[in-house]
Order: structure tokens, then sequence, then C-alpha cells
């Protein structure tokens, strides 16, 4: 694909900086948007960029809950942002793996596990994103990290609005 004909795209880490980080979250009566979460998404759906979460999932590979939890969960948030007149989120990934976890089979050293860059690379192919003209948000250094490495402007989330972050980085562009 030519580079110019590739989307843009924000990054967002979920639990910290879409919702409240509940411990090891997988139930959706567990789930609370952070403030202006919903705002931020519908606005960058506006300024034209994809929207796509990447998130660290552990608590599979630990044994707290199911790949399918997770699934659910992310269909449930899109159907959420349906019924409040926003437009889904375009790319829901996921890592299930951590070194040494409980669950054999997910207990591995791989390259998507954030701060590694793998979930955005597989969204920038399947979903034809440019990475340089992306961002990454998230509450923690290594999702700025995950998004450097990617090639995109990582951008670290302290709290407070979701959507007042996100403007600031889409005007500093």
């Amino acid at each position: 694909m030519r580079r110019h004909s590739l989307k843009k795209a924000v990054f967002f880490d979920r639990d910290g900086t879409l919702n409240v980080d509940v411990h090891y979250l997988h139930r959706i009566e567990d789930f609370q948007w952070m403030p202006e979460a919903v705002e931020a998404i519908a606005y960058c759906h506006r300024q034209g960029y994809l929207v796509v979460v990447v998130t660290n999932q552990s608590g599979v590979a630990r044994g707290y809950y199911e790949e399918a939890d997770v699934v659910r969960l992310h269909q449930w948030m899109n159907e959420e942002l349906a019924r409040q007149g926003v437009a889904p989120i375009d790319g829901l990934y996921y890592c299930p793996h951590h070194p040494g976890a409980a669950v054999p089979e997910y207990a591995v050293d791989c390259d998507c596990r954030k701060p590694k860059p793998g979930m955005i690379f597989t969204a920038c192919r399947e979903l034809g994103i440019d990475a340089a003209q992306s961002f990454m948000v998230g509450d923690k250094p290594r999702d700025v990290e995950c998004g450097e490495a990617a090639g995109a402007k990582g951008v670290l989330y302290e709290g407070g609005s979701l959507l007042a972050c996100v403007k600031r980085a889409v005007e500093q562009r």
C-alpha cells in the first residue's frame, strides 16, 4: 500500500485510559469509562482518525478469565458507543500473554505484549494505518514506549479529561 493512501489512527490503551482501571477488568458490570473517553473517541473519528485499542490482558495468561471474556467486553464497549451515537472502535487488539504465567499456552515472551509494538504493527497492516501519522495514548510509560517503537507519537495520559489530552496531541501535530 502506498504511504499517501494509508490512514492515521489514535491507538488507545484500555485500562486506565479509556476506562477506570479495575484490577483485571473482564466483567461488563465493572466497566466505567474514564472522564470524557466517549467524547475523545467521537472527536478522533470527527478528525479523520481511526480509533484502535491495544491492551495487555495478562489476566488470561494468569487464568483469571478467558479470552472470550475480553472479546465480550470489547463487543459491549462498541455497543455502548453505538447507544451513545458514537462510531465504533475500529480495531480492538489485546495481548493475552505473560511470561511465566499459570496457563502454559499463554506463558510466552511474545511480540505483542506492550511495550513491544506488535499489536500496533498488526493493526497498521490489517487496517492500512501509517504509524507516522498516528498517536498512542496511554496512562503508563510502557504505552508511550510502545507507540514510539512502532513509529507513532507517544502521548502520556495523566488523568482528567481524556478529550482534552487527545485534543492537545492532535493540535500539536
